[in-house]
């Protein structure tokens, strides 16, 4: 058990600090037993509406292709939520059996067309690992510091704007992840048999799936109610994931400078979303907690917002704000912070 933390402790949280951060890391993890009864909850009125809707969706085709891929855009947003319970699971904090976890889990990596085992080693990676400068590479939206960018050639400062164009990471890059790069176990490819048997067990899983699709609606089923709801809740996730650590005054540092809990404080934000829009993303917006605790179950987020104000003032980004970050590409070691290219061009 972690050791208890005095009121005078808590307290003591004032600006966050390396030192405060670890105190944070001991006071959450008073929040990190799941309910079961809860958990349950969650799962079904996620999964229950996102498979009715699909039904609906496929029962459209008969008088209205419209309707029907207007659902399944819709849909997009359940399956966004079914992701971040799958994360959970990843975590072993949606419940407290880790069996039960992964096994809830790999059924969900069906759906969310993305290997269980396969994220959750490249998912630990990312917690591990975010914002040091010297462990980029998995798990991570490619971030150049300054330096970096300005020593490659022409040939490759293109290519690292074309990574960073906005129709690329949010509408091209998601689709090609979701539904090329998650066939294989890229990344892990000689991590061992585990890993394979992840991808392919999801791949032919999912091939079943969308066989049965195609004998129920025909391949409109599959282009126009599985499809629309997997790109629509591949892009939204990846643009969580990218506001969640690509914002200005976010912490990266090279290995002797580099703290994980400082980084997990520093460098997540607190995305501010409106309440609808909270529940489909499962609360993960609050990421500074989640990457300070991450076996605290979503559902338990929330709470501790409201126990600890200076964690619910911490990192705060707004939707507005959040689109300004689209132009941030670049890590300047000099002023510590995302610049745009064109602030570059005056360094």
């Amino acid at each position: 058990m972690s050791p208890a933390v005095t009121p005078a402790q808590e307290q003591a949280v004032a600006t966050p600090d390396t030192e405060d951060a670890r105190i944070w890391v001991r006071i959450l993890a008073n929040y990190r037993e799941p309910s079961h009864a809860r958990s349950l909850f969650e799962l079904v009125v996620t999964l229950i509406p996102f498979l009715a809707i699909w039904a609906l969706a496929i029962w459209c085709l008969s008088f209205s292709y419209l309707l029907a891929t207007g659902l399944s855009v819709f849909n997009g947003l359940f399956l966004v939520r079914l992701f971040v319970i799958q994360h959970d699971c990843g975590h072993g904090s949606f419940f407290s059996s880790r069996l039960l976890n992964d096994w809830i889990g790999r059924a969900l990596g069906v759906v969310t067309v993305t290997p269980y085992d396969v994220w959750r080693r490249t998912h630990a990676v990312h917690h591990a690992s975010a914002g040091n400068l010297d462990k980029r590479g998995m798990g991570d939206v490619m971030t150049l510091t300054v330096s970096e960018y300005q020593s490659l050639s022409r040939f490759g400062q293109l290519k690292y704007r074309l990574y960073r164009n906005p129709f690329v990471l949010f509408v091209l890059g998601p689709s090609y992840l979701f539904f090329l790069e998650n066939r294989l176990p890229l990344g892990l490819m000689t991590a061992g048999w585990r890993y394979w048997v992840s991808a392919m067990g999801t791949n032919v899983v999912l091939a079943v799936v969308l066989v049965t699709l195609g004998y129920i609606g025909g391949l409109a089923a599959i282009f126009l109610v599985f499809v629309p709801t997997v790109v629509v809740a591949a892009s939204i996730g990846v643009w969580l994931f990218y506001v969640q650590h690509q914002f200005e005054e976010t912490c990266w540092d090279h290995d002797p400078d580099w703290q994980l809990q400082d980084a997990a404080l520093h460098g997540s934000s607190h995305y501010i979303l409106p309440g609808i829009l909270r529940w489909f993303s499962a609360n993960i917006g609050a990421h500074h907690v989640h990457h300070l605790q991450s076996r605290v179950p979503f559902y338990r987020l929330s709470e501790i917002l409201r126990d600890h104000p200076k964690l619910d003032q911490a990192q705060r980004l707004t939707i507005r704000e959040s689109i300004s970050c689209v132009k941030l590409q670049l890590w300047d070691d000099q002023s510590r912070r995302l610049i745009s290219f064109s602030d570059a061009k005056m360094i």
